[in-house]
């Protein structure tokens, strides 16, 4: 089957307008961009992976840091925002791994960098992801970079 947004192509305006509602709440390109690079990792969706990696090299991200992404935690690049941010994409993406919720630890180090609508943002961000990570997984017979 051909990607759903080919097939019913009213359906991308709708997503553009989510992607571009999370672009408009003053959180930074880059931590947009390596949540979502971060989650379609986590998710094997290899074809959000390379075009998440031009997404943030085009918004300014280095090369060095998007290496470094995999292994966030031992990396000393990214700021305590943007680790936050990294935290709660990865619990929301594996949510089979945790009994419950995200933890409320997690949450609360993501609330002490972010103001409510960054929140929401973030939360949509990664939630717009897994949708497009499922849509190109299960759709998609082979994966040409």
């Amino acid at each position: 089957m051909r990607n759903p947004t080919e097939v019913l192509p009213d359906a991308v305006p709708a997503l553009h307008s989510l992607l571009q509602s999370t672009r408009a709440t003053g959180l930074p390109d880059a931590t947009l961009d390596l949540v979502h690079l971060r989650t379609s990792q986590i998710n094997g969706a290899a074809a959000c992976v390379g075009p998440g990696v031009r997404g943030a090299l085009d918004h300014g991200e280095s090369e060095a840091r998007l290496h470094a992404l995999a292994a966030w935690r031992g990396a000393s690049c990214f700021t305590a925002a943007e680790r936050a941010a990294l935290a709660l994409a990865e619990h929301a993406a594996r949510l089979a791994d945790h009994p419950g919720a995200v933890p409320d630890a997690v949450w609360d180090d993501a609330a002490a960098h972010y103001d409510e609508r960054q929140l929401a943002a973030l939360v949509l961000m990664i939630g717009a992801t897994h949708l497009f990570n499922r849509l190109d997984v299960i759709t998609l017979d082979a994966i040409t970079p």
